[in-house]
């Protein structure tokens, strides 16, 4: 594994996440652009081409919706280091941020195959259309438990089914909550 790849791989891998997140076409791939906008950094901080074309392969392909596969180690790495971020305590707190930002629900009981094709786009893992009508047990069950049959390396897996079981005992607290079942 080269650090030299990897670091700023890491870095740099979401500096386009606030243009797709603000683009409402669902056109913007922020790991797409946020590879070609590292390409400038990078060339302006003097990094040899063959580093620049692998640290930017890395960014495109850690994003699984967009068909661009990682095939280093490093692109594998920073991959299964985004997903497994989803998850777990920081994976709660990342919930609940995106939430307050896009005025989405905290808890949403809804059918979710008809959520699916009405929100989603009729794919389990398409963009979402309407933010305000998603809540993070609609992401668990259209993304999230599926996360660990996407990642690369062992020890991703692992720790991604760990923080997987803390999620959701989680959101099962807080339906509980909000149920008034507590």
């Amino acid at each position: 594994m080269d650090l030299e790849i990897l670091e700023p791989a890491a870095l740099l891998h979401d500096i386009a996440r606030i243009k797709e997140d603000n683009d409402n076409s669902g056109k913007t791939d922020h790991a797409v652009l946020g590879s070609e906008m590292s390409k400038i950094i990078l060339k302006k901080l003097h990094y040899p081409e063959n580093k620049i074309i692998h640290i930017c392969e890395c960014i495109r392909s850690h994003r699984y919706r967009t068909g661009h596969k990682p095939e280093t180690i490093e692109a594998k790495i920073l991959f299964d280091a985004d997903k497994c971020d989803t998850l777990g305590a920081i994976g709660i707190a990342r919930s609940f941020v995106w939430v307050g930002r896009n005025n989405a629900k905290i808890y949403n009981n809804v059918d979710l195959e008809e959520y699916i094709q009405s929100n989603l786009g009729g794919n389990r893992s398409g963009r979402i259309q309407d933010k305000t009508k998603h809540s993070p047990q609609i992401e668990l069950q259209t993304k999230l438990q599926f996360l660990s049959e996407k990642l690369y390396t062992k020890q991703a897996k692992e720790l991604c089914k760990e923080r997987l079981v803390y999620y959701k005992k989680f959101l099962e607290r807080l339906e509980m909550e909000v149920k008034g079942e507590l």
